[in-house]
């Protein structure tokens, strides 16, 4: 600092300049440390008292090095240390330590102050901790990466629902890479398995400050289906309006199509694949219902293995599961998606043939009859069916008309 030969401040005497100092010096928020060339304090301010736990009076006559414990660090002294030495400035932070022990990070300037005839007279350092400050990026920090490792897909949206943050795990579960969706809003994921009430809902929700939660159908960037429990939650701002929309992702799209699969299971025959007679009635419930409402024909064929009891007991039930299976192939191949292929019992089986009236049925039954008549079974040889065909229309039963080849 350029030598100052006066002590007064413009307009003011020197007595009035120098109570002013010191009077801002006392109020200051800041620590306000001075000391000699030897570097042994002469004055320090109320505020750096406050800061370190110490008196006045335990603090003069002493060096600030007083203040430094196992966490500080040497190479911050050291660049202090020789800044000083050559009569420069010096900014810098480190660990230091209170009257208690307890450690405290201190962000720090020091300035050499030269007399009139350009000899050093003072050190003058302002100071400031800043623990508080350094632990709140810290966790700021902190909770950043955290978001961002995530598994779990984040995405942050403005109140205009347009994206300004996505996480790696967004990534991971859309496809998408967050430089892609910011700027764009979430609609990029939509599936189209969702209607408009369901997004109705959605955005009452949000827009009353309530949190949404839901199994929304979302569409990766590669095109398939990922399902996924997704929270939407609103954030709102000091005068209460909703800012933000941050919404958390999980691909549960595994567990659903391991739901899907135990749910098959349970409703399919093991053996044939088929649907079992469980899932059956409700299937035929549901076709009877339609079939009313809507005034249309709708026909069952009722199938039964002929002899089966005496081929399977001949032969052996690893032919008879042959032939079991080999029933269920020909009622697939010939029945329509919309159909459902039912195994009733052990050799029985029954077809619902919904929107089918009484001439198609017997035509599909024929061709079911014919197919199997032309298989030819190792040992067992030829096996034939028996096909029933009846019809509903209308609420009245035309009656089944059973037939044996």
């Amino acid at each position: 600092m350029n030598p100052d030969t006066s002590l007064s401040l413009p307009g003011l005497s020197s007595e009035d300049s120098l109570l002013l100092l010191r009077a801002s010096a006392e109020m200051s928020f800041n620590s306000i440390l001075v000391t000699g060339p030897d570097r042994r304090i002469i004055y320090a301010n109320p505020a750096f008292c406050n800061m370190t736990g110490y008196s006045l009076d335990e603090l003069l006559g002493e060096n600030p090095r007083m203040l430094q414990g196992p966490l500080t660090e040497q190479s911050v002294i050291d660049r202090m240390t020789a800044a000083l030495q050559k009569n420069g400035s010096f900014n810098g932070s480190t660990i230091n330590y209170r009257k208690n022990g307890r450690p405290y990070l201190v962000e720090w300037t020091i300035s050499p102050i030269f007399g009139a005839s350009g000899e050093l007279r003072y050190f003058i350092s302002t100071q400031k901790d800043i623990t508080q400050l350094h632990a709140e990026q810290s966790t700021g920090n902190l909770f950043a990466k955290a978001i961002d490792a995530a598994y779990d897909g984040i995405f942050i949206a403005n109140a205009d629902g347009v994206i300004e943050f996505a996480n790696q795990g967004f990534e991971i579960i859309t496809g998408y890479n967050p430089n892609e969706v910011v700027g764009k809003k979430p609609s990029v994921l939509k599936s189209g398995k969702h209607d408009n009430t369901f997004y109705k809902g959605l955005w009452r929700h949000l827009s009353e400050g309530l949190p949404f939660r839901a199994m929304i159908v979302n569409r990766h960037k590669n095109g398939h289906e990922i399902h996924c429990q997704q929270t939407i939650t609103p954030v709102k701002n000091s005068t209460g309006e909703i800012s933000h929309f941050i919404s958390i992702i999980k691909d549960m799209t595994d567990r659903v199509f391991e739901e899907l699969k135990l749910r098959e299971q349970a409703s399919h025959d093991s053996l044939t694949g088929l649907l079992n007679r469980r899932a059956g009635e409700i299937e035929l419930d549901v076709a009877l219902i339609q079939a009313q409402e809507k005034n249309a024909s709708f026909c069952i064929l009722m199938t039964d293995i002929d002899d089966f009891k005496i081929v399977n007991d001949t032969y052996g039930h690893p032919r008879g599961d042959e032939i079991i299976r080999a029933v269920a192939d020909i009622l697939m191949d010939q029945t329509r998606k919309t159909d459902k292929c039912i195994r009733w019992g052990g050799e029985e089986f029954i077809v619902l043939l919904p929107f089918c009236d009484h001439a198609k049925a017997m035509e599909i039954a024929e061709n079911i009859r014919s197919l199997m008549e032309a298989c030819d079974f190792a040992e067992a040889g030829q096996v034939t069916l028996s096909i029933g065909v009846s019809e509903s229309r209308a609420n009245m039963i035309l009656g089944w008309l059973s037939f044996r080849w």
